[in-house]
């Protein structure tokens, strides 16, 4: 087995929306209001980058759409970007599934292995990410699961077209169909033990918990 905490061969997504009032983590704002919304979004943004950057992999980060002028809020995460020397890309796609299979498939064109997480997942560390390197040595696909049906990391080193269409994206139901769309086209999948993302007020506050450092 190879030594996956220097394997160059694995490349490392982060997907994140860009961080505008109004559109970014909304199921916060009964809890934070609006701005708080935008607030917790740039900082979970930032603290799942900084565990991603600490596994010396190389790295990607895909915006989710392509934008002339980013807004002005973006100026934390773009600084830490350009401090890390973290490309960024842009995703493409009709919905999550297709611009995940998207991000793959281009970086399945230069490293054996493509591991993507998403900027609301920061129970992923380096560790966990490692471990996803280590598992992908035997398998097709491995996903990381959230307890809440969906899953906080996907890893591939094989993509089958449409691997991840017709999922119910936001449901309960992500991990399950992913699970057995990938075992109707002939695709190992394994997985990782489950971790926790952010999406209700519930999950803001077990953050700040578990990070209580998160305003410094």
């Amino acid at each position: 087995m190879s030594d996956a905490k220097s394997d160059p061969s694995t490349l490392l997504v982060q997907f994140a929306k860009w961080p505008e009032l109004g559109r970014v983590k909304t199921r916060l704002s009964p809890l934070l209001a609006e701005a708080g919304a935008l607030q917790a979004h740039i900082l979970l943004t930032r603290r799942v980058l900084s565990h991603l950057t600490a596994t010396g992999l190389p790295m990607q980060f895909y915006w989710d759409r392509e934008m002339s002028v980013p807004p002005p809020a973006a100026g934390p995460i773009l600084a830490d970007l350009e401090a890390a020397g973290v490309e960024q890309r842009y995703q493409t796609g009709r919905d999550l599934g297709a611009r995940m299979e998207a991000a793959i498939s281009a970086g399945l064109e230069e490293y054996t292995q493509v591991i993507i997480v998403g900027s609301d997942c920061p129970s992923v560390d380096a560790g966990y990410v490692h471990l996803a390197q280590q598992v992908l040595e035997g398998a097709d696909l491995v996903l990381g699961p959230s307890d809440d049906g969906g899953y906080v990391l996907l890893g591939a080193r094989r993509l089958v077209p449409g691997q991840l269409a017709d999922i119910a994206w936001g449901s309960g139901a992500v991990l399950a169909q992913t699970r057995r769309r990938a075992e109707a086209l002939g695709v190992s999948c394994c997985l990782l033990e489950t971790r926790w993302d952010v999406d209700e007020p519930e999950d803001w506050q077990r953050f700040l918990r578990q990070f209580p450092d998160v305003g410094a």
